[in-house]
């Protein structure tokens, strides 16, 4: 039997949203994260990956 594991990216938010546009507040919301040093893993998407590499400034990912 082949189990295929989804892959994960581990986001975490490392600067402040403040003095952000508004749309990357938004991109940031949507990735899941509410405060600095707050982690959600996410599926490894070509969305999610974009996401990421918008706010690329604000975010570590793992």
């Amino acid at each position: 039997m082949n189990v295929k594991k989804n892959k994960t990216i581990k986001v975490t938010l490392k600067k402040s949203l403040i003095g952000t546009k508004q749309s990357h507040r938004a991109t940031v919301r949507g990735l899941g994260l509410r405060r600095i040093n707050s982690v959600s893993e996410l599926e490894n998407t070509s969305a999610v990956r974009g996401m990421i590499e918008k706010v690329k400034y604000l975010v570590k990912c793992e």
